[in-house]
């Protein structure tokens, strides 16, 4: 199976395998939810009453998001993608952009004690500011993790409800039984994930960011202007990072990074 950074992992490893099953795991839990959401909008197309609820237009939909937010009483999983409209990039969680139709509160006394697990792919860290969302959310002690595969929007709260994002106009909501694919298929996600940002080692922070924006496909530009930073500096980083692993290009750098818990 081709890795994420382009490249078949290494002859022999260990890791093939489970690699293997997580990847088939994924396809399945994809799989499962895409049938659920395709049957549901075919035959209804509509609200089906302690079960499903379509939820149409943007504001509808970020009215409804924040409802299941500050609802949520033991833990919210989240997947997020690029292009977020509906709640646009760093007030997704936070206080809002002025063009936000939400209106938003602070959430840090309502969610203390919740489980935050956020899953984001690289489209959404192409987003403006993603960098200092992601950073903020690390400060409120959420888990934070990247996908290279893209992810669909979705939000699972206290295993009892979850938000789907159908396109910019329109989101499911499922109710148990249902909510357990959702909740399957942000599981398997999760697991073929990595950690956005490990606090552990000696490697300094700005530098386990490039590695990270480099891993999810950043250009040297895009990256810079995620750190506020110049090209150049973003590729003496790099440069300087290669060396200290002894490596001669960034695909090994990469394989290097994520074999010594540099990301």
């Amino acid at each position: 199976m081709p890795s994420d950074l382009g490249v078949p992992p290494p002859d022999g490893s260990a890791l093939q395998p489970a690699l293997t099953r997580l990847y088939e795991e994924l396809r399945r839990a994809e799989s499962a939810v895409a049938g659920v959401i395709e049957a549901c909008d075919r035959e209804h197309g509509a609200s089906i009453p302690g079960l499903v609820e379509f939820v149409e237009g943007r504001e509808a939909q970020g009215r409804r998001l924040t409802e299941l937010e500050y609802g949520a009483r033991t833990s919210i999983l989240v997947c997020q993608s690029g292009a977020n409209r509906v709640a646009p990039v760093p007030s997704t969680f936070t206080t809002p952009a002025p063009e936000s139709p939400v209106p938003r509160e602070d959430p840090r006394g309502k969610l203390a004690g919740v489980d935050y697990r956020v899953l984001v792919d690289r489209d959404f860290l192409s987003e403006p500011t993603a960098v200092l969302a992601l950073d903020e959310r690390l400060a409120e002690g959420h888990r934070v993790r990247v996908m290279d595969h893209p992810l669909t929007k979705l939000v699972v709260v206290d295993e009892q409800v979850a938000m789907v994002q159908l396109s910019p106009e329109r989101s499911m909501v499922l109710r148990p039984p249902l909510v357990m694919l959702v909740g399957e298929l942000f599981e398997a996600h999760w697991r073929r994930s990595r950690p956005y940002l490990r606090e552990e080692g000696d490697l300094d922070p700005n530098d386990r960011r490039i590695l990270q924006l480099m891993l999810s496909g950043l250009t040297d530009t895009a990256t810079a202007n995620q750190l506020g930073t110049s090209p150049r500096t973003v590729q003496r980083r790099l440069r300087a990072l290669m060396d200290a692993a002894a490596v001669s290009s960034r695909v090994q750098l990469g394989w290097y990074a994520i074999r010594n818990n540099w990301v």
